[in-house]
């Protein structure tokens, strides 16, 4: 209504202006005379001045009577249930624990090394090979040894058998039978002892020898280093206020900023201790690492699943208010006499994950939530609905 009376103005001052007057202003125009067309120009600005003056008399009545104009703008969301994971966000490293360094076994000059550096190795396999010493021809004398012993006390116990002989000979021959046995392993275990081999599949991440090295067991002669990058974890603290949430199993997603790279995997193990210096515990995630990026000690960004509602009513924390009692509030819409109505309402609030709230107590699926314009209305107070979202967030 009040844009049509404003048209009608409008038109009514074209007209007065000129529009339905041409000629008396082309006349004036026409004319060449100064005086003429000032008097034509001053008599025109009067007429638009009274006209302004009419129009803003009618933007008043128009304003006085028309209740809407009066009313706050607000604009709405229309809550739905919908499920809610939140996560407990923590930092750990990955870690590995076949990350070894080698070390050998008998001192002696590294006679030979078998690999390199980014070689992949098996279990068991040969990495090097140290100067026995003469131990390797001692332990084949000893092995000739040990067959002779062992046909002198196979004869022997033939014959023992036949009742030919005496039974301290036979006892004899099978006392220095096993005593050249157990000779040869003894110097089979010294031998293999100059023979460097990998404690598990993996890679050689570092050859820290060189060949002709002399070396000895102990601190400061290790050989090589061997990392396995297919079982790799992420250990990360918890605190210990956690502790009936993160169990083994629970989901969990790792984001390493350094490859800029994300997994989703799950908790593997907690621990069962809690430190008493900072009051957590340790949980094990288990990393998948199938294109070898990820490399130990690499800083992780870790969130795990601690609590999941499947049917939680969520609402920006930005609309919610607190009252001088503490409580929580937000305004919802309600319909009054056929009119929107701003009506404040209390609420339990629950959990909180990014911008979002879950909102345990207070609000229904279905209720609007006033957003854009909530800290300017008053519990009661007529408003206007200029726009309304039919859900609060889309998991």
């Amino acid at each position: 209504m009040k844009k049509i009376i404003q048209l009608s103005i409008l038109g009514l001052l074209v007209v007065a202006c000129g529009g339905g007057n041409n000629q008396s202003v082309d006349e004036a125009l026409a004319s060449k005379d100064l005086e003429i067309m000032r008097a034509k120009r001053s008599s025109i600005t009067e007429e638009l001045k009274a006209l302004e003056d009419q129009v803003k008399k009618l933007d008043d009545a128009i304003a006085e009577l028309d209740d809407n104009s009066k009313l706050p703008l607000v604009s709405t969301i229309t809550v739905q249930a919908e499920k809610f994971q939140h996560y407990l966000e923590l930092q750990g490293d990955v870690m590995t624990d076949q990350n070894v360094l080698v070390y050998p076994e008998m001192a002696g000059t590294l006679y030979r090394v078998y690999v390199e550096e980014g070689q992949r190795v098996s279990k068991g396999q040969l990495l090097g090979s140290i100067d026995d010493g003469g131990l390797s021809s001692q332990l084949a004398q000893l092995r000739t040894q040990a067959e002779l012993s062992k046909t002198t006390f196979e004869r022997q116990k033939r014959l023992w058998e036949q009742n030919i002989g005496s039974e301290i000979q036979y006892l004899q021959a099978k006392t220095q039978y096993e005593a050249q046995q157990s000779a040869v392993k003894q110097l089979e275990s010294q031998v293999g002892k100059s023979s460097i081999r990998a404690p598990f599949s993996g890679i050689v991440d570092d050859v820290i020898k060189d060949q002709g090295t002399v070396v000895s067991p102990g601190p400061g002669s290790e050989v090589f280093r061997i990392v396995n990058l297919s079982d790799m974890y992420i250990d990360v603290e918890v605190p210990e206020a956690h502790l009936p949430n993160v169990t083994p199993g629970k989901k969990a997603e790792a984001y390493f900023p350094v490859l800029d790279e994300s997994i989703t995997t799950e908790v593997r193990q907690t621990g069962n201790f809690i430190n008493p210096s900072n009051r957590s515990f340790i949980a094990e995630i288990p990393v998948p690492n199938k294109d070898g990026h990820i490399k130990p000690n690499l800083t992780a960004q870790v969130k795990i699943n601690d609590y999941t509602n499947e049917n939680a009513i969520l609402i920006p924390q930005s609309v919610v208010s607190e009252n001088a009692e503490g409580e929580q509030y937000v305004y919802v819409i309600a319909e009054k006499d056929g009119k929107m109505v701003a009506k404040k309402s209390i609420i339990k609030p629950g959990k909180t994950q990014g911008d979002y709230l879950e909102v345990l107590e207070g609000l229904s699926a279905g209720s609007q939530v006033i957003v854009d314009g909530a800290r300017s209305v008053r519990d009661g107070q007529n408003v206007q609905v200029s726009d309304s979202i039919t859900t609060a967030k889309n998991q």
